[in-house]
């Protein structure tokens, strides 16, 4: 008999098994399902109410140091967030399980019987399951109940932490496909904008580099042939990055454009187009810009610095010269409180060279800027070659200033107008 005892108690024992192993692929299938968080927890609570008989519970789960109310039972009054602090849990409760008269928890825990800490990696308590009476099933042991309610715990807090970290995840490779779309569509636009075709011949040669940055900026360049002896150069900087400045940028572009065909003068276009600036963006953003007139036949310089990078002028003899003269960034105000229109006498074999900062923003390994010195020393070592060689030995300049290479902060723009 003894031995018939036996048998009868391990099959008991194997359907409660498969019990416990059925339940544990119910809520497997839901996580696989991809169910909603809430309804995980309600499969949990039916799993422990069937298999168990618990009818009283409640589930704190840890979410950002505090534990947090997931689970509850029909009727139970609980707090949100409970008071209690992982490392506090583990020192009365080092057990699998604890009963509650034991413990120095406030009045809303003593309806429950026993606390279960759910401990995840290096025994951290992860969550705090607060139980009723667990109804006795034949051949089913308190250690047995003990392990299917952590084991099935175990699971639950798993699968919602993996559900979170693909949430995370699919959010995060959603933004960046939306910022890179947002880079592309920049990228777009600023290379419509620049000119396809700058003037080269036997009066002028102009000659325009642009390095981009890891985002789009709002570096822009432009030449205008107004006539035949006459040409307008321009180089701006958007506040900003992305498809904001892009667009910031195509009002400029078309706000010049419109302008120049009604022949109006160098300061009236400039006053112009701060306005234009100021009303689409609220004065929230700004733009830097230099705009030069040249005349061929006078060989005057008609310019306007507004808020930009001084450009350097570099005659066939003499001192170099920074254009300085202006008026304030465009976009900041309404109305500019001053504007002054600089002069300049270009006459042949001279040099304009305009930039936007991220040129002279490069920094070597004592945090030392290439800065306004540098461009000039190197222009004046190589202003005579071809034009795109003088770019390309300013770009070599700045990339051995910076020897570890992770110092560039912008984009680079040069735009050069050298007259024959």
């Amino acid at each position: 008999m003894p031995q018939a005892a036996t048998i009868d108690e391990l099959t008991t024992r194997l359907v409660l098994k498969e019990r416990e192993l059925e339940a544990l692929l119910q809520i497997t299938q839901a996580v696989t399902d991809d169910r909603a968080e809430g309804e995980l927890y309600k499969i949990y609570q039916f799993t422990l109410l069937g298999q168990l008989g618990i009818r009283q519970l409640a589930l704190y789960v840890l979410e950002e140091q505090a534990f947090r109310l997931k689970a509850s039972s029909f009727g139970t009054r609980l707090p949100a967030d409970s008071r209690f602090r992982p490392e506090e849990v583990a020192t009365w409760c080092p057990r699998v399980a604890c009963p509650l008269k034991e413990l120095p928890l406030g009045e809303p825990w003593q309806q429950f019987e026993q606390l279960v800490p759910i401990r995840g990696e290096n025994e951290t308590v992860q969550a705090l399951l607060f139980t009723g009476a667990t109804q006795s099933r034949a051949g089913l042991t308190v250690a047995d109940s003990l392990a299917f309610l952590v084991t099935l715990s175990n699971i639950l807090l798993g699968a919602v932490a993996n559900r979170r970290l693909v949430r995370q995840r699919m959010a995060s490779l959603a933004a960046e496909s939306a910022r890179q779309r947002e880079i592309e569509i920049a990228q777009q636009v600023q290379l419509l904008l620049f000119p396809q075709r700058l003037p080269n011949n036997e009066r002028v040669a102009l000659y325009a580099t642009y390095r981009p940055h890891a985002e789009i900026g709002g570096d822009y360049y432009d030449v205008v042939e107004l006539d035949a002896d006459r040409l307008l150069v321009c180089v701006a900087d958007v506040s900003g990055k992305g498809v904001p400045a892009s667009l910031l940028m195509s009002n400029f572009q078309a706000g010049l454009r419109t302008l120049l065909r009604q022949g109006i003068d160098l300061a009236t276009t400039v006053r112009e187009l701060n306005h234009l600036i100021f009303r689409n963006s609220a004065g929230e953003k700004f733009i830097t810009a230099f705009l030069a007139l040249y005349d061929r036949r006078t060989q005057v310089l008609e310019y306007v610095n507004a808020g930009h990078n001084d450009p350097l002028l570099l005659p066939d003899a003499g001192p170099p010269q920074r254009l300085h003269d202006g008026t304030l960034m465009l976009g900041v105000m309404d109305e500019l409180p001053m504007l002054k229109v600089g002069l300049a006498h270009m006459a042949p074999h001279s040099l304009l060279f305009t930039y936007t900062d991220g040129l002279t923003e490069v920094f070597d390994q004592q945090h030392q800027e290439f800065g306004e010195a540098g461009v000039l020393a190197v222009l004046q070592a190589h202003r005579y070659l071809p034009l795109p060689r003088l770019h390309h030995e300013l770009l070599a300049a700045i990339q051995r200033f910076n020897r570890k290479g992770d110092r560039f902060a912008d984009d680079v723009t040069m735009l050069s107008l050298r007259v024959k």
